[in-house]
C-alpha cells in the first residue's frame, strides 16, 4: 500500500489546540459547572424550605399569613408549585 497519501495533511484540518489552552479551558468549564450546580442546589433548596415553612405557618398560625401580607389563595397557589418554579 502507498503511504504517501497517509502522510499528507488535509488542508481543512486545523492544528490541535495547544495543551496548555486545552487544560485551561477544561478547568474554566469545570469551575463554571460547579458554580452553576451550587447556585442551582441552593436556590431550589431555598424554595423547598420556604414553601415548607409557609405550609407549616398556614396550618399552625394562620394569622401570621395575614401579617406577612398574603391571602389564603396566594399561599395555596405557592404551595401547589413544583420546587423548580419560582
Amino acid at each position: 500500500m502507498n503511504d504517501t497519501l497517509a502522510s499528507t495533511r488535509c488542508p481543512t484540518v486545523r492544528p490541535r489546540m495547544p495543551v496548555v489552552l486545552a487544560e485551561a479551558s477544561r478547568r474554566h468549564l469545570a469551575t463554571l459547572r460547579s458554580i452553576v450546580a451550587a447556585w442551582h442546589d441552593r436556590t431550589w433548596r431555598e424554595r423547598i424550605r420556604f414553601r415548607w415553612e409557609l405550609e407549616r405557618m398556614s396550618k399552625d398560625n394562620p394569622h401570621l399569613i395575614d401579617d406577612i401580607g398574603l391571602t389564603r389563595q396566594q399561599v395555596e397557589a405557592e404551595l401547589a408549585k413544583p420546587f423548580w418554579q419560582r
